[in-house]
C-alpha cells in the first residue's frame, strides 16, 4: 500500500484490513515523504498488530506510486500479492475468496469487482462467488481497450506474475494499464469472478479525479503509457489493427502532445497506412459529432 498525505482515511483503510477472514498476510505500508501525521495516527494499530509495516520510500526508487509498489515488490515475503490505495475499503472476505479461486483453478491471478463511494460507506455482502470468463493473452485487446478493466486494486496476482515485470516508475498516471498488459501478454492467465470485494473512495484528488480534470502530470504520463504499450505489443507481435484504430482515436484526446505522430511512428507504417490513418483521424470528430447527433435523436 503506496500512501502520501493520507492520516484522514488510512485508519478505516487498515481496520478493513485487519478484518479479513484469512489472517495469514502482511501488509507493507510505503510511505512516498508525506508531510501530515500518518505515521502518528496509524502508531498504535503497527504496535499492537506486527503483520503490518510502515516503511519510507528509499531514494533509489523513483517518487511516486510505481516506485512505492515497487520498493513493496521487492520486499514482499508471501505468495500472493494485492495492491490496495490508502483511501479505499476492502471486503473481510477479499483474500479467502481470491484464494480459493487462484488455487481452486490453478490460475495465475482472479480479477474480482470493485464498487466506488464517496462519503457513506457501502453495505457490504457476498454470495458464492462465481467466474465469469477466463483472461489469456487471446484476451489482450480487451484488457487493452480496457473492456476488461483490470483497476490497480481489483487484481489478486500469484508473485510469479512479478519475477520478470515492475511498475515504470516514470509513469505518474495509467502504470497499472502499462503494467498489467505486459503481464497478460506474457502468457499469465487468471479468472474474473462477480464478487464485489473492493470498495473504492471517489474524490478530485486520486490520481484519477486529476487525469479526469486534465491535469497535465497524469495526461502527459498516460500518453507515455500508451507508446510503452505499443512497443511491447509490436515486440510481441500482437500489435492488430483493431488496437491500432483504438489508440488513433484516444490520440484525438491528445492533440497537444501530438500523440497521432508518435502513434504512426512506434507502428512503423508504410506510406499508404499512414495515408489512410491521416485520412481517418481527419474526419474522426465529424464522424464522432454525427454519432452523438445520431444517439440524441
Amino acid at each position: 500500500m503506496a500512501t502520501y498525505n493520507r492520516a484522514h482515511f488510512i485508519v478505516e483503510t487498515l481496520h478493513s484490513i485487519q478484518q479479513q477472514t484469512f489472517v495469514d498476510w502482511e501488509c507493507l505500508i510505503i510511505d512516498d515523504g508525506g508531510t501530515d501525521n500518518t505515521s502518528q495516527v496509524i502508531a498504535s494499530i503497527l504496535e499492537k498488530d506486527k503483520r503490518f509495516q510502515f516503511l519510507k520510500r528509499p531514494e533509489n526508487y523513483l517518487k511516486g506510486l510505481p516506485g512505492c509498489r515497487n520498493y513493496g515488490l521487492d520486499l514482499a515475503q508471501g505468495d500472493y500479492i494485492i495492491f490496495f490505495d490508502d483511501d479505499d475499503i476492502i471486503h473481510p472476505e477479499n483474500l479467502k475468496v481470491n484464494l480459493e479461486v487462484v488455487q481452486g483453478n490453478s490460475v495465475d491471478f482472479c480479477h474480482y469487482q470493485k464498487q466506488s463511494f464517496e462519503n457513506r460507506k457501502p453495505e457490504i455482502h457476498l454470495s458464492e462467488a462465481k467466474i465469469i470468463q477466463s483472461i489469456s493473452i487471446s484476451d489482450i485487446e480487451d484488457v487493452i481497450t480496457q473492456k476488461i478493466g483490470l483497476a490497480s486494486c481489483t487484481v489478486f496476482w500469484h508473485k510469479r506474475c512479478f519475477a520478470d515485470n515492475r511498475f515504470n516508475e516514470e509513469l505518474m498516471y495509467a502504470e497499472e494499464w502499462e503494467c498489467y498488459s505486459r503481464i497478460i501478454s506474457d502468457g499469465f492467465c487468471g479468472l474474473i469472478i462477480d464478487s464485489f470485494l473492493y470498495f473504492n473512495r471517489k474524490h478530485p484528488n486520486s490520481n484519477t479525479g486529476e487525469f479526469y480534470n486534465n491535469n497535465p502530470i497524469r495526461k502527459a504520463s498516460k500518453k507515455d503509457a500508451v507508446l510503452l504499450v505499443i512497443d511491447n505489443l509490436k515486440v510481441k507481435g500482437l500489435f492488430s489493427e483493431k488496437l491500432l484504430r483504438y489508440f488513433v482515436q484516444m490520440a484525438l484526446q491528445f492533440k497537444e502532445h501530438l500523440l497521432f505522430k508518435q502513434i504512426k511512428e512506434k507502428a512503423r507504417l508504410s506510406f499508404v497506412e499512414r495515408v489512410k490513418w491521416n485520412i481517418f483521424y481527419s474526419l474522426l470528430p465529424i464522424r464522432l459529432f454525427l454519432y452523438r447527433i445520431k444517439k440524441q435523436l
